[in-house]
C-alpha cells in the first residue's frame, strides 16, 4: 500500500507548531517532515492546523442518547453510534465513555441501563460500527448502598480502563455550597423547598451508613484489579491525602486551588472540565480551571458533558493565558490524559504513533474540525 501523505499542514508538535508535512503507514505515522513539502500525490491541507487525535477520560454524553427523555430508553447500539458520531466530529479519536453505578435517584434499573450500554459499546466496537476508540470509565457513587454489588461485575471487564469514586452528597466536595446544590436540583428535577430539605437529609443518612465502606471496598478491589482510580470533586488537602493513600492517580474536578495545587505537588494528574476553561467558570461555583492554569496546577482537560469543549477548549486556552503555548494546550487533552490511563501508544504526533489525527482551522473564536483520522483511517 502507498502511505498516506499530509502535506501544507501547521503540525502542533510536541513541543513547537511547524509547517510541515506527515506520511501514514499501516496505521502509525510513519516520518514527520518539517519543512515546506510540494508532492503531486499528498493531501494539501491548506495550511491548517494538524493536531493529534483529542484523548476523552470522562463523559457523561452516552446516557444523553440512550435516554433522551425522562421513560425512554433508546435502541442501544443506535444510542452508541450517534453518541460515537458526534465524539469523532468533535476530534476525539480515544473514548472512556463513563457508566455510573450505585443510584442516586428512584430508578431501580439504572444498573442494567448501564451493563446495556456496556455491551453495546462492546458490541459496536466489533461490528466495526464505531469511529472512535471505546473504552470504559466506571463512576462510583459510594454513598449509594448498592454501589460495591453493582461495581463488582464490571471490575473484570476487558475494556475498562478507570474508576472514578464520587460522593455527590450536599454540603460538602462539589456542592460545599448548600445555596448552589438547591438551585443546580430545583433547575435539573424541579423540587419544592420541602422536597429538596427531605431530599438532602436522606443524603446525608445515606452518606453517614455507607460511604466510607464503601469507598474501603472500592478501593482495595480496583488496587487489586490493578485498574487505574480517580478521586472526585477533591476540595481539602485531607481528601488528597486519602486519595494519595489509596493509590489515586488523578484528580478529577478539584473544586478548590488547596486540593488542586495538593494534588498537582504529589504527582496527581489533575483534571478540570473543558465547559469550565469555555465558560470562563465552573457551573457549580468552584474553583476556575482557568485559575488553576495560569498556577500551573492544571494536566489535563475533559469534556464532560459538552464534547465540543474539549477541542474549543484547548484552543481558546492559550488566547486567556499568556504563559500557555498551543502545543501546551493541545498537550492537556492528548498525550496528558493518554499517559494518564495508560495509552502510551498515542497522543502526540511523533513517529511510530498511531495515526489519531485531526485537522482544524481556527480562525476566530471557535474552531472547525475539517478532518478525522483514526489508526490512519479517515473517520470523519
Amino acid at each position: 500500500m502507498h502511505d498516506t501523505i499530509l502535506t501544507n499542514a501547521r503540525l502542533v508538535l510536541p513541543g513547537e507548531v511547524a509547517a510541515g508535512s506527515l506520511s501514514i503507514a499501516d496505521g502509525t505515522i510513519r516520518s514527520v517532515d518539517p519543512g515546506t513539502t510540494s508532492l503531486a500525490a499528498a493531501e494539501n491541507l491548506e495550511g491548517d492546523y494538524l493536531i493529534p487525535g483529542l484523548v476523552e477520560l470522562h463523559t457523561d454524553h452516552l446516557e444523553c442518547h440512550f435516554s433522551p427523555r425522562p421513560g425512554v430508553a433508546w435502541n442501544p447500539i443506535a444510542a452508541v453510534q450517534s453518541h460515537d458520531a458526534q465524539i469523532a466530529a468533535s476530534g476525539i479519536t480515544t473514548v472512556l465513555d463513563a457508566l455510573r453505578v450505585g443510584s442516586d435517584n428512584d430508578k431501580s434499573d439504572a444498573a442494567s441501563h448501564m451493563h446495556t450500554l456496556a455491551d453495546a459499546i462492546t458490541a459496536a466496537g466489533r461490528a466495526g460500527r464505531l469511529r472512535a476508540e471505546h473504552f470504559l470509565h466506571l463512576r462510583c457513587e459510594i454513598a449509594s448502598p448498592n454501589v460495591v454489588p453493582e461495581a463488582e461485575p464490571f471490575l473484570d471487564h476487558p475494556a475498562l480502563k478507570l474508576v472514578s469514586v464520587m460522593d455527590h452528597t450536599p454540603g460538602q466536595r462539589q456542592f460545599v455550597s448548600l445555596d448552589k446544590f438547591r438551585e443546580y436540583y430545583k433547575g435539573k428535577v424541579g423540587m419544592s423547598d420541602a422536597e429538596l430539605d427531605a431530599f438532602i437529609a436522606e443524603r446525608h443518612a445515606l452518606h453517614e451508613r455507607h460511604a466510607a465502606p464503601n469507598r474501603a471496598s472500592l478501593y482495595q478491589q480496583c488496587r487489586n484489579s490493578e485498574i487505574v482510580l480517580a478521586s472526585h470533586d477533591d476540595a481539602t488537602e485531607a481528601h488528597v491525602v486519602e486519595a494519595i493513600e489509596a493509590g489515586v492517580v488523578l484528580s478529577e474536578f478539584p473544586t478548590t486551588v488547596e486540593a488542586a495545587g495538593a494534588a498537582h505537588r504529589a504527582g496527581l494528574a489533575v483534571l478540570m472540565g473543558a465547559p469550565n476553561i469555555v465558560r470562563g467558570g465552573s457551573h457549580s461555583g468552584n474553583v476556575s480551571a482557568i485559575d488553576l492554569a495560569e498556577q500551573g496546577l492544571l494536566d489535563v482537560l475533559s469534556s464532560d458533558y459538552i464534547p465540543f469543549s474539549l477541542l474549543h477548549a484547548a484552543f481558546v486556552l492559550p488566547r486567556r493565558v499568556d504563559s500557555i503555548t498551543l502545543p501546551e494546550a493541545i498537550r492537556l487533552v492528548t498525550a496528558n490524559p493518554a499517559r494518564s490511563v495508560g495509552l502510551d501508544d498515542r497522543g502526540e504526533i511523533a513517529e511510530g504513533l498511531s495515526a489519531d489525527l485531526v485537522r482544524v482551522r481556527f480562525e476566530d473564536d471557535v474552531p472547525v474540525v475539517r478532518a478525522v483520522w483514526r489508526k490512519g483511517k479517515r473517520v470523519a
